[in-house]
């Protein structure tokens, strides 16, 4: 068990003080401006996909957050996809796990809110291939919680 690190960014001209916990779990947990991250670090030899061409908005890597949420990826109907947080708030529960069938309206999570409980529902029937958040934790609009095959 390793101890915590800081690490100093800087994002967008912007500087964070990073604290990365430890190395041997997975997910890995970074903490960022009082907002704990879960950050993946992929194997070494998956290969590193082509790096995009610059849009209206900038890409961020999870290892250094921007404060600024991405936008919520579309969901085809059916198919595969994302599911974003519609609001700011604390993860409470999560009721799937990578591999789980859901239904059109399924409860995936629940999240606190203006401390309101509010229940995320699948948008569709579809597999979840990745869970993206855990219990407690803090997560921003528009953050992917659930990526489906």
């Amino acid at each position: 068990m390793s101890a915590a690190k800081q690490i100093r960014v800087i994002v967008d001209g912007t500087e964070y003080i990073v604290e990365v916990g430890d190395l041997s779990e997975r997910p890995i947990r970074a903490h960022v401006n009082q907002r704990t991250y879960q950050v993946r670090i992929p194997d070494p030899d998956t290969p590193v996909p082509p790096r995009p061409q610059m849009t209206s908005k900038p890409v961020t890597s999870a290892a250094a957050p921007s404060p600024v949420p991405a936008a919520p990826a579309p969901v085809p109907a059916g198919g595969a996809g994302a599911l974003a947080s519609p609001m700011p708030g604390d993860i409470i529960e999560v009721f799937v796990k990578p591999g789980d069938a859901v239904t059109a309206g399924q409860e995936l999570c629940s999240l606190e809110a203006m401390k309101m409980k509010n229940a995320i529902r699948a948008p569709h029937a579809a597999k979840i291939a990745e869970v993206h958040i855990m219990p407690g934790q803090e997560v921003c609009h528009g953050q992917i919680l659930f990526t489906f095959e």
